[in-house]
């Protein structure tokens, strides 16, 4: 009886785990042999369009202004686009300071602060016309000719993008294993589902939309957390592919504890099992009217197992299948090595050096933390859950000559 209980958990535990190792692989895969990067013109362009740069920004006190710097400083006509700072419990003394540089601040205050909330309430200030608002974090700066690059992909017919978050930062084990991880996402989840002809994911900053369409869309959401799962998802409604350009860089800072590590996935588990649940339904009647992105970012993104589960449990299964006999722990190994094989077409080869040996050790704690952001998913729905930013500039030397800050 026993035995047959431990068959048919291995069954339903291996097959999930192949379900999700599979979708993975296809999506490296065709990340990794079929997608075509943009053209990109370059140069100054004659007609730019207008863009509002918008940066909601919860008690960032100290990094504010290293941010507005580097996005005043951006390679694009100084009279086509605008710095928006939608400061949102900020000192005295740091709003004087931003006052004093050619950025339009704007002060919020809400009872419960949210990402959501603020960027409302500036398209609700905003009175100029703009073609397109490009929404960016407290933390991020952006490469010279980022906006150059979103400039050229809207003359193109782009209608929405997602430009490639970097790290900003490699100075800890941790931040090493967060930037590994934002570039498997980018390879798997942004360019492998464009190069399937399907709407890239967006990441929640450096994305860039239809300064109306996002304005209209926003003003009826109202998510405390993962705001651009919904986001995402209401844009590709309307029949919009979001477009991921490779080349427009966005330098994020990665955390740099198990601590931070941890409230930051929380809060990413937490909206992945929230919207599996609320958009099933309608993702289901859109795949009938053949909407494949929409299925695919409201459900097979949400239901694939989270990486690091997928590290542990074949493993796990191989032990069990060795117990049980009959192959099962060789097909466990052989998921597992797919999988391992998977990550590694998404992985930089620029990554792949002595530190990132180092941090690997430090692999384990971060799936225990992963682990236990699971029992957290509920409270981390309904609270906002800010990760506080310390880094004032650019140290990732791998992108080198792509900084400007």
């Amino acid at each position: 009886m026993l035995h047959e209980v431990l068959y048919i958990l291995f069954g339903i535990v291996f097959l999930y785990c192949a379900l999700s190792v599979l979708y993975i692989f296809i999506l490296s895969f065709a990340g990794l042999f079929f997608y075509q990067r943009k053209t990109f013109t370059g140069g100054l362009p004659v007609n730019a369009k207008r863009i509002a740069v918008l940066v909601p920004a919860y008690k960032e006190d100290g990094i504010i202004l290293s941010t507005a710097k580097n996005l005043l400083d951006l390679e694009y006509p100084a009279d086509r686009f605008r710095v928006f700072i939608i400061a949102d419990s900020f000192k005295p003394e740091t709003l004087a300071a931003l006052r004093e540089l050619p950025v339009e601040v704007l002060e919020v205050s809400f009872d419960k602060s949210t990402k959501t909330k603020a960027l409302n309430e500036a398209f609700r200030r905003i009175q100029a016309p703009y073609d397109i608002a490009l929404i960016c974090d407290a933390d991020n700066m952006l490469a010279g000719d980022f906006l150059l690059r979103i400039n050229d992909r809207f003359v193109a017919g782009a209608r929405a993008i997602q430009g490639r978050r970097v790290a900003k930062n490699l100075d800890s084990s941790f931040a090493i294993l967060d930037a590994c991880s934002e570039a498997i996402n980018n390879h798997i989840f942004r360019k492998g589902a464009q190069a399937l002809g399907l709407s890239s994911a967006v990441i929640g900053s450096g994305m860039a939309f239809e300064y109306e369409n996002v304005k209209e869309i926003l003003a009826s959401i109202q998510a405390v957390g993962g705001f651009d799962k919904i986001l995402q998802l209401r844009i590709v409604a309307q029949g919009i592919k979001i477009e991921y350009l490779e080349d427009a860089l966005v330098f994020d800072e990665k955390v740099d504890s198990p601590e931070a590590f941890q409230q930051q996935r929380k809060r990413w588990v937490s909206s992945q099992f929230i919207y599996l649940r609320q958009f099933f339904g309608p993702a289901c009647a859109k795949l009938f009217k053949g909407n494949f992105s929409y299925f695919n970012l409201a459900v097979a993104n949400n239901l694939v197992l989270p990486r690091a589960f997928l590290l542990v449990l074949p493993p796990l299964l191989a032990v069990l299948g060795f117990v049980l006999g009959g192959g099962l722990g060789w097909a466990a190994l052989g998921l597992w090595g797919l999988y391992l094989l998977s990550l590694g077409m998404g992985m930089p080869a620029a990554l792949i050096n002595r530190d990132l040996m180092i941090a690997i050790l430090r692999l384990p704690r971060a799936i225990i933390v992963m682990i236990g952001a699971l029992f957290q998913v509920k409270k981390s729905n309904k609270t906002f859950i800010h990760t506080v930013h310390t880094k004032t500039e650019i140290s990732n030397t791998l992108f080198k000559e792509k900084n400007k800050s």
